[in-house]
């Protein structure tokens, strides 16, 4: 079901140079929530989201994937967001990030530190003594920004 979200998504915000960053669907004190976080280029503002919140309301109302009652929420994945892709980890280089690892790696599982160069196989953290740690995609259980 989510991917079917996702893909529907992908399709509307790249006729708008938008991105899909995140899909969360889950229940909260008042029921079913189903989130969209959209970014683009320049950030993101109330009529791109009001935009793709009603072109997304037409497509769950027609296609009735969830079987749930929801309340559907379109947003930017504001000021610490995931960073999901390899065009994610590089747009944002030199950018502090929060960095959970699935295991401890020198005795931790989470680094703060700037954003250093990413390939296809991981990224270097620059942490605060100005040492690098070289993380593989893998190890990584999320990337946030860090203000």
């Amino acid at each position: 079901m989510i991917e079917k979200v996702e893909e529907f998504a992908e399709g509307i915000l790249s006729s708008l140079d938008l991105e899909l960053v995140e899909v969360q669907y889950r229940q909260e004190g008042h029921g079913w929530v189903l989130r969209l976080f959209i970014d683009g280029p320049n950030g993101i503002g109330v009529d791109e989201c009001a935009k793709v919140s009603r072109e997304m309301n037409v497509f769950l109302d027609v296609e009735d994937l969830i079987p749930n009652a929801f309340h559907l929420e379109v947003s930017s994945p504001g000021l610490e967001r995931t960073l999901r892709t390899l065009e994610d980890y590089k747009r944002f280089a030199g950018r502090k990030v929060r960095v959970k690892l699935r295991h401890p790696m020198e005795g931790q599982k989470v680094f703060i530190g700037l954003l250093g160069v990413a390939d296809e196989f991981g990224f270097e953290l620059i942490l605060e003594d100005e040492s690098t740690l070289p993380i593989q995609f893998d190890q990584v259980r999320k990337t946030r920004l860090s203000l």
